[in-house]
């Protein structure tokens, strides 16, 4: 059996490296042997798996299929065996997270640094900034999002439940008036926050159906603590995730509105990429993230 792994690895390696000399310098195999275990695999199959030439290494019709099976195959293996070690082993290396950055800045920096006092072998990249980041291409281990939906290409785990909040300084309310229904909106000044999802179509919920109403105002920013300082100078009405609202909401500084319309089911998301094997140092900050906010609701 081992022998027969051996055999059909050398053949995926080859292939994946683009031919024998880049497979064994890869890894660390002579040509020879890899030569020698796609031939015997070939000749176990009774079928020619690859075309050879001096320039250029193709898979027949059969080897592309062998190939797409043996690769799948292969995964699955090495995933079981990350798996099982990370059961075992202490979480270490590298992780990349990405997190809006007033969110963490102030309400998740306290739990991720903890984390890293849990687990010292772990060395952390992360990177705040308020922008979509594609987890895939920027090679980013864990993002957490605040959303309703997550993304169909990752995978998505609830850390904690969040809520939206729309008000306005005192000021703003004196001069417009109190809005009783969202579609007062669209003739109320407004600062739209480009990170929030629908931009400047703002979600709402009435008879347990989402309405969205267009907005338009002064501002459009892509910061929600610069969308917060607009609002506070009397700008507009503005859509805040809750942390950043309530401190101000408390001091009076500015009043929520439309409490009734707005809707439920945000949430604080760990998100990512699809992938048969989540790394252990990854499921340690899911599971730390969970228990902490557990303890440390966000508000």
């Amino acid at each position: 059996m081992t022998q027969d792994l051996a055999r059909i690895r050398a053949f995926v390696q080859v292939f994946d490296s683009g031919g024998f000399s880049a497979a064994a310098r890869q890894h660390g195999r002579s040509k020879a042997l890899l030569s020698k275990y796609v031939s015997d695999l070939e000749d176990y199959l009774g079928v020619r798996l690859m075309n050879r030439t001096t320039r250029k290494l193709s898979l027949t019709e059969a080897g592309e299929g062998y190939y797409r099976e043996a690769s799948a195959l292969l995964q699955q293996l090495d995933d079981l065996d990350a798996t099982i070690s990370d059961q075992t082993a202490e979480p270490r290396g590298l992780l990349r997270v990405s997190a809006p950055r007033n969110f963490g800045e102030d309400t998740l920096a306290p739990a991720i640094f903890e984390y890293l006092r849990k687990h010292p072998k772990v060395t952390l990249d992360l990177r705040l900034e308020d922008r979509y980041v594609d987890l895939v291409d920027e090679g980013i281990d864990v993002a957490l999002r605040i959303s309703t939906l997550a993304d169909s290409a990752l995978i998505a785990r609830k850390i904690a439940n969040m809520h939206v909040i729309v008000g306005a300084a005192p000021e703003l309310l004196a001069l417009h008036g109190t809005p009783k229904h969202p579609e007062d909106l669209r003739n109320l000044p407004c600062i739209v926050d480009v990170n929030l999802q629908g931009q400047s179509n703002w979600r709402f919920v009435e008879a347990g159906k989402t309405i969205s109403v267009p907005v338009n105002g002064p501002l459009r920013v892509n910061s929600p603590l610069a969308a917060r300082k607009a609002a506070l100078m009397g700008l507009g009405f503005v859509v805040l995730p809750s942390y950043l609202a309530e401190p101000v909401i408390a001091r009076g500084e500015l009043v929520p509105v439309l409490t009734e319309f707005l809707p439920t089911g945000q949430t604080l998301q760990a998100v990512y990429p699809h992938r048969r094997h989540l790394a252990g140092k990854v499921r340690a900050l899911i599971d730390h993230l969970v228990e902490w906010f557990q303890t440390h609701p966000i508000h």
